[in-house]
């Protein structure tokens, strides 16, 4: 066998396992882990920093009241997908947002924002 091949055998023999192994829960690395507290502070910030974000790009006036769940995923940086609960003028209405985040780098980017459909 050449080397080359060797080195590619040794290298999908490593990354298999790491792929394949998942926390407690079963989730996958990379894959979506829900947030178990959505009230923590942080999570909250996300979701004000969502809405206000998209007042911005769509000239709007929703105000974020609260998020009801959520979940995270760990790439360059994390990922959060939320679910917003937001007043729009006199009614209440829930929205699907997305929001990468890279704390070292003070970095925050709205990548989605939709009404939520169950």
């Amino acid at each position: 066998m050449n080397q080359r091949l060797c080195c590619l055998i040794v290298l999908f023999l490593s990354v298999v396992p790491l792929l394949a192994a998942g926390d407690r829960k079963g989730t996958l690395v990379g894959g979506w882990k829900p947030i178990e507290d959505p009230k923590e502070k942080h999570v909250m910030e996300i979701g004000q920093f969502a809405v206000t974000e998209y007042n911005k790009r769509s000239k709007s006036a929703l105000k974020f009241e609260s998020v009801e769940k959520g979940e995270t995923q760990v790439v360059s940086g994390t990922n959060y997908r939320l679910i917003l609960v937001v007043k729009d003028g006199p009614s209440t209405k829930k929205f699907e947002a997305v929001v990468w985040e890279k704390p070292w780098e003070h970095f925050k980017s709205l990548t989605s924002f939709k009404p939520f459909v169950k």
